[in-house]
């Protein structure tokens, strides 16, 4: 149980910076070379927030910054708590209900991800259409919120204006940017042949563990959301070598400078929206 209330974090937050950005941009695997291009008005790292869990995995810096990307201010949380290191799906997805609380209107949210689709390679970029929660919980489940809906339609989870943009971006950095559904697992186990051919089965483009609870979280709160993955390996069984943390972090440095023009550029496209 988590004592702090999402709406004390958005206060505490108020008081460290004047800017009140409208979007957020949460950075997984393969993404974080995009602060590079922020100009950061403010850093705080998450042990500093009320709240706030520290990201114990690789690639996950956790710090939250205030500033401009491609002149939008925007509110920038690189890394995020997974539900594998043990966390219970409230304080997964508080940091959501913090910027909501905070007054984000729009949320985008990026992963790195196993590549499902026979068309996929390594290094490829996959806006997310849908996705499939295969977590075995959901992050909703629990006492009733006041205020907020308990049954939330997920019919269109990933706005279409959002992802339009996502597109725009892609066009503007010269990527082809693939579009596909996201299974999310609940890990840190990779998944074996036999389930990676369920999946495809069900509809699977990408496989990943984490974004898909953000994402119900966000919606339930009224957020527009958009998705992004970056294809960093090759799903068990469609991959000729064995799976690694490591060809994660090789991939997403491979393609750092790609996923950082595909940033800017959406928040560049977000700004005239």
């Amino acid at each position: 149980m988590n004592p702090v209330k999402p709406q004390a974090a958005a206060n505490w937050l108020r008081k460290k910076s004047q800017l009140r950005p409208k979007l957020a941009i949460v950075l997984g695997s393969g993404f974080h070379h995009v602060l590079a291009e922020l100009r950061v008005a403010k850093k705080i790292p998450y042990a500093q927030i009320p709240g706030f869990p520290k990201p114990t995995v690789s690639g996950h810096a956790g710090e939250l910054y205030f500033g401009h990307l491609g002149g939008t201010p925007v509110l920038v949380l690189s890394g995020r708590a997974h539900f594998y290191e043990g966390h219970p799906m409230k304080r997964v997805t508080f940091a959501i209900r913090t910027l909501a609380a905070f007054g984000i209107m729009d949320l985008l949210l990026t992963n790195a991800a196993g590549g499902i689709n026979n068309n996929f390679r390594a290094g490829d970029f996959m806006v997310l259409a849908d996705h499939i929660n295969f977590m075995g919980t959901n992050p909703l489940r629990g006492p009733a919120i006041e205020g907020l809906p308990r049954f939330v339609d997920l019919t269109e989870t990933y706005d279409k204006k959002l992802r339009g943009l996502l597109l725009k971006a892609g066009k503007n950095s010269k990527q082809k940017l693939r579009s596909g559904v996201y299974l999310a697992v609940s890990g840190p186990s990779y998944e074996t042949p036999a389930e990676i051919r369920a999946f495809a089965k069900l509809g699977a483009d990408a496989v990943g563990m984490s974004t898909v609870p953000e994402a119900i979280v966000a919606r339930q709160c009224g957020l527009n959301v958009a998705a992004v993955s970056c294809i960093t390996n090759l799903a068990a069984g469609i991959s000729k070598k064995n799976l690694s943390h490591a060809e994660v972090l090789e991939t997403a440095e491979r393609v750092k400078k790609s996923g950082a023009a595909l940033l800017k550029y959406f928040a560049e496209h977000y700004q005239k929206m």
